[in-house]
């Protein structure tokens, strides 16, 4: 027997072709080879056009409103209302500061509102009186002005004539003087002859009589002189009595004139009694706000959360006393690497895995920030130091849940999730 016919039906195979010799003799193998590779492929291409057409990341968080609440005045509080991790509505009472001193202030600013009220009442009451008074005061004034001044005239054309009359007798005076010397004279020259008989007893009697007479004149004229010198006294008396009527009047006049700067004084009086009514409403409102800021009320339905005030303590304006938490209205914050926000855009479905309770929720991104959280942080990087490195930057994107998955308000902020975006 020959080595061949000894070796076996393989003997004459060559050696190192056992995988392809294995496949050219079994066909069915071949084909389920074929069929093994593509199914891979087809794998392999489908895993990539599903993971390619999302993005996920697990640096993100539940987020939503907290809405702190603090005291707006002073004082001891006098009750809560709530407890921690009570559920309260919106206008519900949460804390009461003892209100006595705000409504002390309130009653105060209340009467001081009423005090100005009437003194604005009694300011304006004032204005028409002072027009009509004024106006009263001008005319009469001016009647007075046009009196004394007629009577002024008068008394100076009647001192006038007095004068006129008193220089009228002081003349027949000078008049009835000389005369009175002449006859006297007269009289003296006749005497003589009259003892020597050379004139006759008829023209002494005569002289005699003449003498008289003149005299009688003198003293006529002087009682004359007395008496129209009393009457230019009395007219130079009524003419300084009208003259300073006059002047009376006149000034008068003046200070009617100024009727309108009085009235204008009494409306800038008024004006300012109706500024001091609306100051003291402005005080009058702010007491009440402040008596109402004594009642806290919730602004808003949520849970209430972080309570740090108790019954009996003095707070300040402006001391945070606790906040409330609206849990209906939460949201995804998702810190995404800039890189995958290449085709990222508002409107796209997402999906959120809660770790706190194994599911997921369908949600749809909303909007993107506008900046880096790194710029947002208390510190940002400032790259013109020259040691820069560059580290791949991260942007928030919002995420809100689409309504009704959470009737039970499960969702709280600050809770671990990891999203999914579809780009696709």
């Amino acid at each position: 027997m020959s080595e061949a016919s000894q070796a076996g039906p393989g003997a004459d195979r060559p050696a190192g072709n056992g995988v392809s010799g294995f496949l050219r003799g079994r066909p069915h193998a071949k084909r389920t080879v074929a069929l093994f590779g593509l199914g891979i492929a087809v794998g392999v291409i489908g895993a990539w056009w599903y993971y390619a057409g999302r993005e996920t990341t697990d640096d993100a968080q539940v987020d939503g409103h907290i809405v702190p609440i603090a005291a707006r005045v002073g004082g001891t509080v006098a009750a809560v209302k709530v407890q921690d991790n009570q559920v309260v509505e919106a206008g519900a009472i949460l804390v009461e500061v003892d209100p006595r001193d705000y409504e002390v202030a309130r009653h105060r600013a209340e009467a001081d509102h009423a005090d100005a009220q009437a003194a604005l009442a009694a300011a304006e009451a004032g204005i028409p009186i002072a027009s009509t008074t004024t106006a009263s005061q001008v005319s009469s004034a001016g009647a007075n002005v046009e009196r004394a001044t007629t009577g002024t005239e008068a008394a100076a054309r009647d001192a006038e004539a007095s004068r006129a009359r008193l220089a009228s007798v002081q003349a027949r005076l000078k008049e009835a003087t000389a005369n009175a010397t002449r006859t006297a004279r007269d009289l003296e020259r006749l005497k003589p002859l009259l003892a020597k008989d050379e004139v006759s007893q008829q023209q002494y009697d005569a002289a005699v009589a003449a003498s008289d007479a003149a005299r009688a004149a003198v003293e006529s004229a002087q009682a004359l002189i007395v008496e129209a010198t009393q009457a230019v006294s009395m007219a130079e008396g009524r003419r300084a009595q009208a003259s300073n009527a006059l002047t009376q009047a006149q000034a008068e006049l003046r200070t009617a004139r100024t009727a309108p700067e009085q009235v204008a004084v009494i409306k800038a009086r008024a004006e300012s009694a109706r500024a001091r009514v609306q100051q003291a409403k402005a005080m009058l409102e702010q007491a009440s706000l402040n008596l109402a800021y004594a009642t806290i009320k919730a602004p808003t339905a949520g849970r209430v959360s972080k309570k740090s005030v108790e019954p009996g303590q003095v707070i300040q304006p402006g001391q945070p006393l606790l906040a409330i938490v609206p849990i209906e209205k939460v949201w995804v914050t998702a810190n995404f690497k800039e890189t995958q926000l290449k085709d990222m855009r508002p409107g796209q479905r997402a999906s959120v895995y809660v770790d706190a309770y194994g599911r997921r929720y369908d949600g749809t991104v909303e909007s993107m920030a506008a900046a880096t959280g790194a710029r947002f942080s208390l510190l940002p990087p400032e790259n013109a130091t020259g040691n820069y490195v560059k580290v791949v930057q991260r942007i928030p994107v919002k995420i809100v849940f689409d309504r009704g998955q959470d009737p039970g308000h499960l969702l709280r902020p600050g809770m671990s999730v990891v999203p999914t975006v579809y780009t696709r």
